[in-house]
């Protein structure tokens, strides 16, 4: 509460008529100290990522309690101790349950031997609810004083919008010809015109844009897309350094993304192969990113040409999404949908579109559906030959009729994936592309599914490098206790 200033990281239900947090993200927030117990606390919370911190002492065993509980992410942490025993049958029942990188903790046996270390009682030391509301009050205060500012205009909230702002500059006709050495380096072209790689004075890389005189999106995209990236701000979207208009030049400069866009990337022509955890992550950022788009901002944004040529890959990997050209915001919150000419790409447009003219959330959900499969096959949304066009969702339907899931993974992978992981992630892929949008997840539940799914892999990966079980028991044990089943062609 309130609704209009969420946080990042916080998913919540709002059907009910005293809100409900369904998930927390405070991954590499830099906490300390010990797990409270007050976790426990909140009844609905489906998912908890506490991972990549420095927590230390034992896993409350008081977590096991929590019903509704689908993913505990405790990874790259200094846990000790052992698995309470609540947990460890908690996740045989659908738990996914990660505790990797904790070198003190005992993940087999009772570690009673060590058992003297850990008698300490839990210290709260992450958040206490008392704390949270200081913070919510500065923060609401904060927020007030900065609409007087803006002298009642309506902007999107944002939690490092001050900060993107004012690195956000204005760059001159002469100083863009300088950053990218007189547009020496062409590395892609999109809608807009061509993109040039350049470099600020301080030897930050960047990617400059322009606006070609015979660009088919045109000034008013050109434009969307500037004022939008300068009040919003996530890890998972590309920043916006600056923009240039000066004269007849006009330009948009982001952050550099050093491997380029993901449809390359996943071109038989690429001889780096993606590897099946790689396209799990990507597929994870992209939906943390989208998340946001839709249940961060407020009003909600549409990003409308959600596609794999627009999710672009960083240096180490990091999935980001691109091109906000097309993007619009609903005009407040309440609204279910904007009535829009026609926008977006052949293959990921949303089917309900033609029959209704209206764009929505879920409207962006078919379209990563298409992503997710594509980052699956290998394949394009849509292929082309001389005598027919094929949309990829008629080439996955007869083979996952079959259960075929070998001849649906992309085959350069040569079956290096968990064929639990991919059952679940087909199944994602399967729910985002139903013709019905009211049949679609909302993101937020997407990106919890898409945990679950990185998770089933990296028990996989663990559990072969360690010798401990086989991929094939942990496989069987996945489908007894009914974690993923092969989805239902659509």
């Amino acid at each position: 509460m309130p609704k209009e200033y969420r946080w990042e990281g916080v998913t919540c239900n709002y059907s009910e008529s005293i809100p409900r947090v369904t998930s927390l993200n405070m991954s590499s927030s830099k906490l300390t100290g010990q797990i409270v117990t007050s976790f426990s606390n909140l009844m609905t919370l489906e998912a908890l990522d506490l991972s990549s911190n420095k927590l230390t002492g034992q896993i409350p065993e008081s977590l096991a309690g929590l019903p509704n509980l689908k993913l505990l992410n405790l990874t790259g942490n200094n846990l000790q101790g052992s698995i309470p025993e609540a947990l460890r049958e908690k996740s045989t029942t659908g738990l996914t349950l990660i505790l990797d990188g904790n070198p003190g903790l005992c993940q087999r046996g009772s570690c009673k031997s060590n058992a003297k270390k850990f008698i300490k009682p839990l210290v709260a030391s992450v958040v206490s609810v008392a704390v949270l509301a200081i913070i919510v009050y500065i923060s609401l205060m904060l927020y007030k004083n900065k609409r007087k500012h803006h002298s009642g205009k309506k902007v999107l909230a944002s939690k490092k919008e001050g900060q993107l702002k004012s690195k956000n500059q204005g760059f001159s006709q002469a100083e863009v010809r300088s950053i990218t050495n007189d547009f020496e380096t062409e590395i892609g072209e999109g809608g807009f015109g061509k993109v040039y790689l350049g470099r600020l004075k301080d030897g930050t890389q960047v990617a400059v844009k322009l606006l070609s005189k015979s660009s088919q999106q045109g000034f008013n995209e050109f434009q969307s897309e500037a004022k939008l990236l300068s009040l919003i701000y996530h890890k998972n979207l590309v920043s916006l350094i600056g923009f240039c208009d000066d004269g007849d030049l006009r330009a948009l400069i982001y952050e550099y993304m050093a491997k380029g866009n993901l449809r390359n990337l996943l071109s038989d022509k690429n001889p780096d192969i993606l590897k099946w955890n790689e396209r799990l992550q990507i597929a994870s950022d992209a939906a943390c990113g989208l998340d946001y788009l839709h249940n961060g901002c407020k009003p909600p944004i549409i990003h409308r040409d959600l596609k794999s040529s627009n999710i672009l890959l960083s240096e180490n990997m990091h999935a980001k999404i691109a091109d906000f050209g097309l993007s619009k915001a609903f005009t407040n919150d309440t609204d279910t949908h904007i009535s829009t000419r026609p926008a977006g790409t052949f293959g990921y447009l949303d089917p309900e579109f033609h029959r209704t003219g209206n764009l929505n959330k879920r409207s962006d959900v078919y379209s990563f559906g298409i992503l997710l499969l594509e980052l699956m096959t290998g394949q394009r949304a849509v292929t082309v030959t001389s005598d027919s066009t094929r949309h990829i969702s008629d080439w996955v339907n007869p083979k996952l009729e079959n259960g075929d899931i070998q001849a649906i993974v992309d085959p350069r992978l040569e079956g290096k994936f968990s064929s639990a992981s991919a059952w679940k992630f087909l199944e994602i892929a399967m729910s985002c592309i139903t013709p019905t949008a009211i049949q679609r997840p909302d993101i937020s539940s997407v990106v919890i599914d898409l945990k679950q799914c990185l998770a089933m892999e990296a028990s996989v990966e663990s559990a072969e490098s360690s010798s401990l079980i086989s991929s094939t028991t942990l496989e069987t044990s996945y489908s007894q206790s009914g974690s993923y089943s092969p989805p239902s062609a659509r």
